[in-house]
């Protein structure tokens, strides 16, 4: 899934952070995290739900099912 690769890095370049310090939020491994961002392996579901929540995203961004990142879009 390298587009959930793709916005991982952008989500993270943009705030301004380095891998180490998102892993550490994260709870878990740079390795790991560095994992995501290469592609080398997904992330399971509550890691999924920590990065939308971390990035205010939907998990649908994130994993490319819509190109729309605000998390409440209004139905109005």
């Amino acid at each position: 899934m390298q587009l959930l690769a793709k916005r991982l890095k952008e989500l993270r370049e943009g705030r301004r952070i380095y891998q180490r310090e998102l892993a550490e939020i994260l709870g878990m491994s740079f390795r790991g995290y560095q994992n995501y961002e290469t592609g080398q392996s997904e992330p399971k579901l509550a890691t999924l739900i920590a990065l939308a929540d971390y990035y205010q995203v939907s998990i649908d961004y994130l994993v490319g099912r819509t190109d729309v990142p605000d998390f409440h879009t209004s139905k109005e």
